[in-house]
């Protein structure tokens, strides 16, 4: 994604449609000679303005605020304007008219933001938390933004990249002057420890990196069980409403039924499956049966049903793959026996409905939770670097060139992290989400 850096451009920041007042931004190195135009005069920096708006013959356009940010010292590092107008479609129209017609253009989707990264005022690991904002469904997910937005993030792959360079002037002395007697021919165990530190706390933030990529895509949560055991009643129970058909005849449900929610803060996807039999003749049963099976290996928990007299023991298969809640279910008819190691529950009746909850709540909280780096780029990037940290450590006698050359690739890594060299179709895919005037 190509920035046209000389280009003016314009956007409302505040939303299409009608509102009581509309933000307008205006980025460029027209920003100044527009906004004098506008209203006579530049204002005083970042002071808010009230104005009459008006064209060049003098005609109203709208009154209201505006306020001047001359560049460096602005959002986007260029000279920014920004104008709060009545939330007029008519309004919005006439002013983009005029901007036109002194050389600006329309801004692409998150161009702005896009001119704080060239200009420096953003890293690339605060605009994907903006945009991880800007995308928020609940509360977690907000938290997990603002702290990617914060920072935190740069400064913990600054003080990697410190560290790396330390160990790189270390090879590289090796390599520089192999016959001083200054040099100590243990050169590469100097720099293990740093190295051994330094993957061990990538690999500590990839392994924590897990849980805030569930929060931010939601955490898959796959209900699944025998025929007939209320699979269906708990889904339309947790969503509040019948997502899923609920009959007395088994095998009514024949494929993956899905419903989202927010719980404890979290998004979570639930998957409603066909009830799992050992044996059936009817082939769309059979895959339906078969789609239950991978819904539930590829889900981050599965609520094992059952109904509470007759409790099926949780898949040998599944209960490998992913961590399960056994939950036994009708309780208001039948009790399972003692040594049942499970939830007891009504759907019907809401026998057992808080504590079902409370532990569900518990589960998601482990699941799910705000970290750094929760995008698939930046775990791909972190494990990258990893994967050459082990090569040097797992390899320590090589020669001090290739260690080097290794310890490099890392570093390399973490530029593309932070976004200090970044290809453009990255740029593309990362800004490709962003609204308009953002």
């Amino acid at each position: 994604m190509a920035s046209r850096d000389n280009d003016t451009i314009f956007a409302r920041s505040s939303g299409n449609g009608r509102a009581g007042i509309a933000v307008w931004r205006i980025s460029g190195p027209k920003a100044a000679a527009v906004l004098e135009a506008l209203i006579g005069a530049l204002p005083e920096p970042r002071v808010a303005t009230y104005g009459n708006f008006s064209d060049d013959n003098e005609q109203t356009i709208d009154d209201g605020l505006c306020l001047w940010f001359p560049g460096p010292n602005s959002a986007t590092g260029d000279d920014v304007a920004e104008l709060h107008l009545h939330g007029s479609p008519a309004v919005g129209t006439r002013l983009a008219q005029w901007l036109g017609t002194k050389g600006l253009r329309p801004a692409d989707p998150g161009e702005f933001t896009l001119r704080s990264l060239t200009n420096g005022k953003m890293d690339l690991l605060e605009v994907e938390g903006l945009g991880d904002l800007l995308e928020a469904e609940t509360e977690a997910q907000r938290q997990q933004a603002l702290l990617n937005r914060s920072g935190e993030g740069r400064e913990q792959a600054d003080h990697w990249r410190g560290d790396l360079i330390s160990v790189l002037g270390v090879l590289e002395a090796a390599v520089d002057f192999p016959d001083e007697e200054d040099i100590p021919a243990d050169i590469a165990a100097r720099a293990i420890p740093t190295l051994e530190k330094v993957c061990a706390d990538m690999k500590s933030a990839l392994a924590d990196a897990v849980r805030g990529g569930r929060l931010r895509e939601g955490i898959k949560l796959a209900i699944l069980g025998p025929p007939n055991a209320g699979k269906s009643s708990l889904l339309n129970r947790l969503v509040g409403e019948d997502r899923a058909i609920v009959s007395d005849i088994a095998g009514t449900t024949r494929d993956v039924v899905t419903a989202s929610l927010d719980i404890k803060g979290r998004l979570v996807h639930i998957l409603d499956t066909a009830g799992l039999r050992p044996q059936t003749d009817d082939i769309i049963e059979q895959e339906g049966m078969a789609r239950s099976l991978k819904a539930g290996a590829g889900a981050d928990l599965v609520l094992w049903v059952s109904e509470a007299a007759n409790p099926e023991p949780v898949p040998a298969s599944l209960a490998e793959a992913v961590p399960v809640l056994p939950i036994f279910n009708k309780v208001d008819i039948g009790t399972p026996p003692t040594d049942a190691d499970g939830l007891l529950l009504s759907v019907t009746t809401g026998a057992g409905w808080d504590a079902f909850m409370t532990s569900v709540e518990e589960v998601m909280e482990m699941a799910a939770s705000p970290t750094l780096f929760p995008r698939e780029r930046q775990q791909l990037l972190l494990a990258r670097a990893v994967a050459l940290l082990d090569a040097v450590l797992d390899h320590p006698a090589k020669e001090p060139e290739l260690l080097s050359e290794e310890v490099r690739g890392a570093l390399h890594q973490l530029e593309q992290l932070v976004g200090q060299v970044t290809p453009d179709h990255v740029l593309g895919a990362i800004f490709s989400s962003f609204c308009i005037g953002k």
